[in-house]
């Protein structure tokens, strides 16, 4: 799961970047004589990843020797101790990576500023991308990247602890009105009904279930204070304020998942990467996965994504494109999710992920109605007093919260 957290380095590096995309066009980002400056023949890639761990690094650097022995050139893949530390340093210092991973939360910073070659349109059959991951990485009306892969979040059900609370699969819900039914009937026999992160990224779907979002499609301008929005904290704050939810930290947990894991709630709303979660620390935990229960206006859920991004300022931009393409095919992607768990951005693998992974298919299934991060540079302080915002939401007014959003997203957009 990435890490929402930014370090003081990570922010006066992407302040660094942001000073240097300002700066005259001479030596900034926007500067279009850097395609004079393309090598061609062989290339020596350097590629910057973020990975969750050994099996991901390895099955990227096997990936990246096979491309490089295929097509004469040479691909060095590092995994960052911390990426947006490392890649705000090196984007600011002029050196960047050629290719790298970028995370939707980070990607407007940097499209902004133009430190992404936006070459989306330069990709093999763009089309087969899931929609919502391309619009994540559309930026001013371009596509700068090719979505890696990605995750949503679905409803985690505890089966032992399910059966004990009397319920049956008639019980799951399918509804906020069957949920907060469910939930009722599993508080009745002694049990926390749900765990559920207390951030953006958790209650977000809340609002996408009701037809609401935090900003415009297009990134431009903020529109949390609607009464779409509002509703779906209030029934959030319900939740929270009849003890049918809590928050981890109520559960003396650090995230949901862990919380789930230790049998503290019956059920959680998390991401496909609990699976590998509950392996590790909780093998013996017997649980289903189903789709969220649908909101007024339909069902909804969040997506988590990363592209491969490329730096403008790359003298092997061809080459990298080319890189990308082989780590996009529905092949690479297959072997991938197979060695590292993620979901491929791919529609036309589809069936064939699920074939492999049927457990997961209310995740991938999600794509068709996910929402993505907020998609507007400069957010982090913003972002960051929603949160505080949403921790308080039990005692916390859901209108005051939103409209707090609005304010201080115009007027970190320029508004």
């Amino acid at each position: 799961m990435a890490s929402r957290t930014l370090t003081r380095a990570a922010v006066a590096g992407l302040a660094a970047v942001a000073l240097l995309g300002s700066a005259a066009c001479g030596s900034g980002f926007d500067d279009n004589s850097g395609e004079t400056a393309q090598s061609s023949g062989p290339a020596n890639l350097q590629i910057l990843i973020g990975s969750s761990g050994d099996a991901e690094t390895k099955a990227v650097q096997d990936a990246a020797a096979k491309w490089a022995s295929g097509s004469g050139n040479t691909a060095t893949v590092t995994p960052a101790q911390d990426l947006t530390q490392q890649l705000g340093q090196a984007l600011a210092g002029g050196t960047p990576p050629d290719v790298f991973y970028v995370d939707a939360s980070r990607f407007a910073d940097y499209a902004s500023v133009g430190a992404l070659e936006p070459y989306g349109d330069k990709i093999s059959n763009k089309s087969d991308f899931y929609e919502s991951l391309r619009t994540t990485f559309t930026y001013n009306g371009k596509l700068y990247c090719a979505p890696k892969d990605f995750s949503t979040l679905a409803l985690q059900i505890n089966t032992d602890l399910w059966t004990k609370a009397g319920l049956t699969d008639a019980d799951i819900p399918t509804t906020w009105d069957q949920l907060t039914a469910t939930a009722q009937k599993i508080k009745a026999k002694g049990q926390v009904p749900l765990a559920l992160g207390d951030t953006r990224d958790r209650i977000g779907a809340f609002l996408v279930q009701n037809g609401g979002w935090l900003m415009s499609e297009d990134g431009t301008r903020p529109t949390a204070d609607t009464p779409e929005n509002v509703a779906a904290l209030q029934y959030v704050k319900d939740l929270l304020t009849k003890g049918l939810a809590q928050y981890p930290k109520q559960l003396d947990a650090g995230w949901s998942g862990e919380a789930f894991g230790k049998g503290k709630a019956v059920m959680t709303i998390e991401g496909n990467w609990i699976k590998g979660a509950l392996q590790n620390d909780f093998p013996n935990v017997k649980y289903k996965v189903v789709p969220l229960p649908a909101g007024p206006k339909g069902q909804g859920t969040l997506s988590f994504t990363q592209c491969w991004g490329i730096a403008a300022k790359s003298k092997y931009k061809e080459q990298a494109i080319k890189f990308v393409e082989a780590m996009t095919s529905g092949e690479q992607q297959m072997a991938f999710a197979k060695a590292f768990g993620v979901m491929p951005s791919r529609e036309s693998v589809r069936e064939q992920y699920t074939s492999a992974f049927p457990n997961d298919k209310p995740f991938i299934d999600g794509a068709a109605f996910a929402q993505g991060p907020v998609n507007a540079p400069k957010m982090d302080s913003v972002l960051r007093d929603l949160e505080a915002g949403l921790q308080g939401l039990a005692t916390g007014d859901p209108k005051t919260i939103l409209a707090n959003f609005d304010k201080n997203a115009t007027a970190a957009l320029g508004g």
